[in-house]
């Protein structure tokens, strides 16, 4: 009877035992799964190497997550415990472990958090530092600097010296090898002597993590490396027929592309009217190349080329040589690299702008001779300096 009376009970408390057990897996599924205890955005920054249990702590106590157990056992489960990835993602008010989880074992872009960039421009270069508004999930500009324009601003130095800031460089298609030289060189929190400037044309327009102390010499490697990578695949991949006969060529064509349009979805069109140029034995005439031979990259010429300028036989005078200039004149993209290498098929033999940052197209020069008229009277009304006509036959 006794014996009996124990099993009774022992039956009863492990039934009770196993509801509670049972309510608390489903408690953990909806802690897990359901809304988070953050009312505003979050930004969750996975240091490298970081463990599940630190981040886990470090959620925990920036009130993004509940309970770090539950984040740990929850990322376990999903089988994710050791897909961390290294970099800031901002997370929306209220979201759960789940989405957490899915999100900094996903990686990509970061997506929050204080970061110091450095841009590289066609225009200037420029330092700035940025953090998110955790109310919009925004970036913020929260101070600027221009190499050369006096002092760093004190709050740029001193995001500088954080361990948790980010740091990057934004490489815009088109700027010379010079003008990235000169940025990296502006870059205080990077180190090594560049002694020699990188080949026009061999650099990877990207974007960059950089780390501090990090040697300016091997990220110049690096964008070397992946320019040569993107430029093999694309030539590789072109058409038959093509007026190249090296990578090389087909690199310099793209670099004039890069710099004659800045819209996307023209740079067909333009490798078009120069590739027609080149088979037809036309000088190639773009105000681009005179402009390189001028300032060598090393300056924005802010004025419209002169009339003596495009008179001085130069190797990069397109008006008064034959085919292309002798290296490139910028760095370009893989898209201009592309579309250098699949051009658009058409009868253009000239463009110039058409006053909606675009360009108006003619096979003949007379078609031609129409549309400068035409720019010319946008340049009147609009007060602009007359500029010397772009792609104009002699």
């Amino acid at each position: 009877m006794i014996w009996r009376n124990i099993a009774s009970n022992f039956l009863t408390l492990a039934i009770v035992l196993l509801i509670a057990a049972a309510a608390a897996v489903a408690w953990a599924k909806r802690e897990f799964s359901g809304p988070g205890p953050s009312a505003i955005a979050q930004c969750v920054q996975i240091s490298p190497g970081a463990s599940l249990n630190a981040v886990s702590n470090q959620l925990a106590a920036q009130g993004a997550i509940s309970n770090a157990y539950i984040f740990r056992a929850g990322a376990d489960y999903m089988d994710k415990a050791r897909d961390l990835k290294f970099g800031s993602f901002l997370m929306p008010p209220q979201a759960s472990m789940e989405q957490i989880v899915e999100t900094v074992t996903a990686g990509g872009p970061s997506t929050c958090g204080t970061e110091v960039v450095v841009r590289v421009g066609v225009r200037e270069n420029t330092v700035l530092l940025r953090d998110t508004n955790p109310e919009t999930g925004a970036y913020e500009e929260m101070a600027r600097w221009t190499p050369g324009s006096g002092d760093r601003p004190a709050p740029l130095v001193q995001a500088q010296d954080r361990a948790d800031v980010r740091l990057s460089l934004v490489m815009a298609e088109g700027v010379t090898s010079w003008q990235v030289v000169e940025a990296l060189r502006a870059a205080d929190f990077l180190t090594g002597e560049v002694a020699e400037i990188p080949a026009e044309g061999s650099l990877a327009p990207d974007t960059y993590l950089l780390e501090k102390g990090g040697d300016r010499n091997a990220i110049l490697a690096q964008m070397a490396s992946r320019q040569a990578a993107i430029l093999a695949q694309e030539w590789e991949a072109r058409p038959f027929g093509m007026p190249y006969e090296t990578p090389e060529e087909a690199l310099i064509m793209a670099s004039i592309v890069e710099k004659e349009t800045g819209q996307a979805d023209e740079r067909p069109q333009v490798a078009s009217v120069f590739v027609n140029r080149l088979r037809q034995g036309m000088r190639l005439q773009t105000d681009p190349t005179v402009i390189y031979g001028v300032t060598n990259g090393q300056a924005v010429l802010d004025r419209g080329l002169r009339r003596s300028e495009l008179d001085t036989p130069t190797p990069f005078n397109t008006y008064r040589i034959d085919g292309l200039p002798p290296t490139p004149i910028a760095n370009p993209g893989r898209a201009a690299i592309r579309a250098a290498l699949n051009p658009d098929e058409t009868d253009y033999l000239y463009f110039v702008a058409d006053g909606t940052g675009g360009h108006a197209f003619s096979r003949t020069l007379e078609e031609h001779n129409a549309a400068v008229a035409r720019w010319r009277e946008i340049e009147r009304q609009q007060g602009l300096p007359a500029d010397s006509p772009v792609q104009t036959a002699d």
